[in-house]
């Protein structure tokens, strides 16, 4: 089990920038598969980026690739969102989370999950 704590989130205006980071401590931290869900208002939890076990390969949802990129630090055990280009429809709660496999998108898929940080953008 490896606990994770999200922070960085915030308002922004449409068009700016933000930069997620989510701390993991308990187990080795490059032992897993991390990413990034995020939640809207009334809607679903969806996968938004994933990241292998040692930064190599990452994979996106359609709707934020080439704005956003997932990246992570095994030295600091945490693992980064940078959101460009950001939209209205980025509004949501962003949650961490930690997995064993590489290239999965369900939340089934991972074990361990952040508290969340709140994400809004203003038009």
């Amino acid at each position: 089990q490896v606990q994770l704590v999200e922070s960085g989130g915030g308002l922004q205006q449409a068009g700016g920038s933000l930069r997620l980071s989510c701390a993991a401590s308990g187990r080795t931290f490059s032992n897993y598969v991390m990413a990034w869900f995020r939640q809207a208002p009334g809607k679903e939890r969806e996968f938004v980026a994933g990241v292998d076990w040692t930064g190599t390969f990452t994979y996106y949802a359609d709707s934020v690739k080439g704005r956003f990129t997932i990246s992570r630090d095994n030295a600091k055990a945490t693992v980064y969102l940078q959101m460009n280009s950001l939209k209205p429809a980025d509004t949501a709660v962003y949650y961490c989370a930690a997995g064993w496999t590489y290239g999965l998108r369900r939340q089934a898929d991972f074990g361990s999950w952040g508290q969340g940080t709140q994400v809004t953008v203003s038009s």
